[in-house]
């Protein structure tokens, strides 16, 4: 009889262990997904610079120090292509390649705003392997455009006219992105052109 006490006792000890350990799992879980759905959700605040408005120039610095104009006029048809990122940030290195990929072409001027300690930028960078695109730092641009949340994906026209501020998770948004932007700037183009009467 002793001994079926002991053995209860021992098995209770080790499904509280057990339950523990689970417990402990489960918090870790919830914590992980809280990161992955944090970027999801709309920008609440009143937005000071609005769609089709020309932002003011911000001269940004490469980690290196190099200066990097934004807001600048572009050479005609061209787009200037900004993903803001931050090095703790899971879903933005998920996104990073792919928008790497989807503003490859000749029209865009890709750059990636970086937000977080300067070695964990560095390291970021290097992780990401895409030498071709720069990465600048600094809140200046961020404050300017009131970008909240990460990723978000800002396209610019030739004039330096926003055309796209939205967060972004998937390859498919950002396809999605590049194709409004370019469809809101050939709009205002037809607007702005005069139709002369025969």
């Amino acid at each position: 009889m002793m001994m079926l006490l002991i053995i209860s006792e021992v098995l209770l000890l080790l499904a509280v262990v057990a339950l523990t350990l689970i417990v402990f799992a489960l918090a870790r879980q919830i914590g992980v997904l809280h990161e992955r759905l944090a970027p999801l959700g709309a920008q609440e605040k009143p937005l000071a610079v609005t769609e089709g408005q020309e932002i003011p120039r911000v001269t940004m610095k490469t980690p290196e120090g190099q200066k990097l104009v934004i807001g600048d006029r572009l050479e005609t048809g061209t787009y200037r292509a900004i993903l803001f990122v931050a090095s703790d940030c899971p879903i933005c290195k998920r996104v990073m390649p792919a928008f790497a990929e989807l503003v490859g072409e000749q029209v865009f001027k890709p750059v990636f705003v970086a937000d977080g300690p300067l070695p964990e930028i560095i390291n970021l960078r290097e992780r990401a392997a895409l030498p071709n695109i720069p990465f600048v730092t600094g809140p200046e641009l961020a404050l300017t455009l009131q970008v909240a949340r990460l990723p978000t994906l800002v396209i610019l026209d030739d004039r330096g006219a926003l055309r796209v501020r939205e967060i972004v998770n998937t390859r498919a948004q950002i396809e999605t992105l590049i194709g409004v932007a370019k469809y809101r700037t050939s709009a205002d183009t037809d607007m702005d052109t005069p139709n002369v009467a025969a």
